[in-house]
């Protein structure tokens, strides 16, 4: 792959005559390509998102402390803190096309309902006693699911009881803002359904594997389960690592499973902006570097290892949070069992044709 620069290019001479060109092109709002043509069209993506690794040890004691400052409700309505790449200048982007936020409910509190155009999910690391309420449905929150609020369907969370409980956001937000596709608008001062129920309308409808209601035979842009949950995914990667110990290939590559939450109506990805995926490695297993178009956010749900994101090593732990932005080398390496959720733009790159990967040597 060609990565030589542009920096060879015939450039005009500095004259009189050339400034007062560019002085009217600006007076009519025009910019010549021949002056940022290094910027605009790189050989390879130049990211201005940078490689970056949250702690999960330092993100939740800011969130307990937020939760003692700042109340939930109307203007503000979410006590979301967005994880901002360094690289990006102050918005609480953690890439060009994601949001991640630690979402932080205290005890009996309520998050009013509103909807929005952005597509949504949850992802739970540890805690239970939220429900978030999708259209009327109340659905539970627990440790390792994943929970989906697709754009444009109202959303409510409430606290049912004595303890406050954090987890992740996902969004497609900045994608949003970056092609003004944003619309918002108020639900109810309240959730719509304070229930407590073990499994959502969703679930009841749609968690049965191989099995599709009658009722429901128009395929959906977004998924209709509202939450997939823990122990199913948990089983899955467990089955994949026994059948590649019997010697029945399985996994993504040997001591590393993987799963793809997906749309049942479909079988593609659960929302059109947003993949979520979640992996599992063997203790000392360790991945073959690869570059991606478009960007990943990992959080670590279970276990220790380290990533290794444009050559440099970064230890994790459980909750811990990475971005890798479009076309960063990065692998990874468990030091335990570890498992890790993992949600990027791939429908957008891939629908738009953009998507792009190389696999380079495995690391020794």
């Amino acid at each position: 792959m060609n990565d030589s620069s542009h920096s060879n290019m015939v450039k005009p001479e500095d004259t009189p005559e050339l400034r007062q060109l560019y002085a009217d092109f600006a007076s009519e709002h025009l910019s010549p390509l021949w002056t940022q043509i290094e910027d605009l069209v790189p050989f390879v993506p130049s990211p201005k998102a940078v490689p970056h690794v949250w702690k999960w040890d330092r993100l939740y004691p800011l969130a307990e402390r937020s939760g003692d400052l700042v109340p939930v409700g109307r203007g503000g309505e979410r006590r979301a803190i967005g994880l901002a790449n360094p690289g990006l200048g102050g918005k609480a982007f953690i890439s060009p096309t994601l949001w991640a936020a630690i979402q932080y409910l205290g005890p009996h509190e309520t998050a009013p309902e509103h909807r929005h155009s952005q597509n949504a999910f949850r992802f739970v690391v540890e805690g239970e006693g939220v429900w978030t309420v999708v259209n009327g449905d109340p659905v539970r929150m627990s440790r390792g699911d994943l929970l989906l609020t697709p754009g444009w369907h109202f959303h409510g969370h409430h606290n049912s009881t004595d303890k406050a409980m954090a987890w992740i956001d996902g969004l497609d937000l900045p994608f949003c803002y970056q092609t003004d596709v944003g619309f918002f608008e108020f639900g109810s001062d309240r959730v719509t359904d304070y229930a407590t129920p073990r499994f959502s309308r969703g679930e009841r409808l749609w968690s049965h594997p191989g099995l599709r209601p009658l009722s429901e035979l128009k395929d959906t842009v977004s998924s209709p389960v509202g939450a997939y949950r823990w122990e199913h995914t948990d089983r899955a990667l467990t089955e994949q690592l026994l059948l590649e110990d019997e010697g029945q290939p399985a996994t993504v590559a040997q001591g590393h499973a993987a799963v793809r939450y997906i749309n049942p109506t479909t079988g593609g990805d659960v929302m059109p902006t947003i993949r979520a995926e979640f992996h599992r490695m063997r203790q000392g297993t360790v991945t073959a570097p690869r570059r991606e178009v478009g960007s990943s956010v990992f959080q670590v749900f279970e276990g220790s290892g380290s990533v290794f994101l444009d050559g440099n090593e970064n230890k994790l732990g459980k909750g811990d949070l990475f971005v890798v932005p479009s076309w960063i080398p990065w692998s990874l390496q468990a030091e335990t069992q570890l498992d890790l959720f993992r949600f990027s733009d791939a429908p957008v790159m891939e629908r738009l044709h953009f998507d792009r990967t190389l696999v380079e040597e495995r690391r020794r």
